[in-house]
C-alpha cells in the first residue's frame, strides 16, 4: 500500500460564457455555458489508511463533516466499489467559497479522482461523472478534465479548445447565493439555443451578470474597475469576475493596480485540467504507488 503522501491539484474553472435558455418544470434551469480550467486551484493531499476511516482535514467551519464535499466524494467511491481502505485528506484551500470558479466541485472531483486511482477501484472517467453529479452539477466536468461546452443543467458536454487566455481574477468581499440568482424574477431565462461553434465564436456574455450585479453593487464595482483594462465578465453566478489577457505580463500589470478591498489571482486558461496532467504523470511513475 502507499504510505506517502501526495498532492494533487484542485484548479478552479471559469465559465467563459452563461447562457440561460428556460425555466424545467422541475425548477432547475437549462443553460449553456463554456467551462474552461485555468492553473490555480486548492491542494488536496491524501494518504491511505489501513482501516476504512475517511479523515478530511481542515473541518470546515458551519459545514458538518456528513456534508464535506470531500468526505461525501470517498464516501460515495467507497460504497460504490465496496472498498475497504480509507484516507487522510487535507486540503489547502485558496479558491474563494462562493465565487463562482468551481472550489468545492473541483476538490471533490479531484477526490474521486485521486481516490480511484490509489485505492485501484477502477471506475471509467464515465462512472465517476455519474457520482460526481450527485455531489454537484460542476462536479462531472471537473472529473473529466477537458475544456466543454456544456447544456441542459450542465450535464451534456461537448469537449472543445478555447484559446488559453491569462486571466485576472478578482473577488469583492462578498459571496453570492447561488439560488438567489436563479429564483431571481428579473434573471434572463430566453436566451435562445445555439450550437457551440456559434457560441464559441460569437461575443461571450453571462445571463446572470445584471442580476448579481443588481443585488451585489461590489460585484458591479470591481467588474467596472476590471473594464477599464480588458474584456470582463462575471463567471457562473459570482461574485467573482475575471478579464481576458494575450500574455501573463499584461495580467500581472494590471493584477498589481487592483483595490487593496479585493482579493483574486493571476491564472492561465488550460484545456486539460492539472489534476488530469498530474494524474497522467503519476501513470508514467508508477514506482510512486
Amino acid at each position: 500500500m502507499m504510505t506517502t503522501p501526495i498532492t494533487f491539484p484542485c484548479p478552479a474553472k471559469l465559465n467563459l460564457f452563461l447562457y440561460i435558455n428556460g425555466r424545467r418544470e422541475d425548477g432547475y434551469h437549462e443553460l449553456q455555458t463554456l467551462f474552461q480550467f485555468v492553473d490555480f486551484g486548492d491542494d488536496l493531499t491524501i494518504s491511505l489508511r489501513e482501516d476504512n476511516k475517511i479523515i478530511v482535514t481542515p473541518e470546515l467551519d458551519d459545514v458538518p463533516m456528513e456534508r464535506n464535499l470531500i468526505y461525501r466524494a470517498a464516501k460515495l467511491l467507497q460504497d460504490k466499489t465496496g472498498c475497504t481502505q480509507g484516507a487522510n485528506l487535507d486540503l489547502v484551500k485558496r479558491l474563494p467559497m462562493g465565487g463562482g470558479v468551481g472550489g468545492g466541485s473541483s476538490d471533490a472531483a479531484t477526490a474521486l479522482v485521486a481516490l480511484n486511482l490509489l485505492w485501484k477501484t477502477n471506475l471509467s472517467l464515465d462512472e465517476l461523472a455519474r457520482l460526481g453529479l450527485q455531489l454537484g452539477a460542476d462536479v462531472p466536468v471537473f472529473v473529466y478534465g477537458k475544456s466543454a461546452f456544456a447544456e441542459g443543467v450542465g450535464e451534456k458536454f461537448q469537449f472543445c479548445e478555447p484559446a488559453e487566455k491569462w486571466y485576472v481574477v478578482l473577488k469583492p468581499n462578498i459571496s453570492v447565493c447561488t439560488a438567489t440568482v436563479f429564483n431571481n424574477p428579473f434573471l434572463t431565462r430566453n436566451t435562445p439555443k445555439r450550437g457551440m461553434e456559434i457560441c464559441l465564436n460569437s461575443p461571450h456574455h453571462n445571463d446572470c451578470e445584471k442580476v448579481v450585479k443588481n443585488h451585489y453593487p461590489e460585484v458591479e464595482e470591481t467588474l467596472m474597475w476590471l473594464l477599464q483594462y480588458a474584456p470582463a465578465r462575471l463567471t457562473g453566478t459570482g461574485a467573482c469576475v475575471f478579464a481576458e489577457f494575450d500574455d501573463e505580463q499584461s495580467a500581472q500589470s494590471v493584477f498589481a493596480k487592483k483595490p487593496q478591498a479585493v482579493s483574486g489571482f493571476v491564472a492561465r486558461g488550460r484545456n486539460i485540467s492539472p489534476l488530469h496532467e498530474f494524474v497522467d504523470q503519476l501513470h508514467k511513475q508508477r514506482n510512486l504507488l
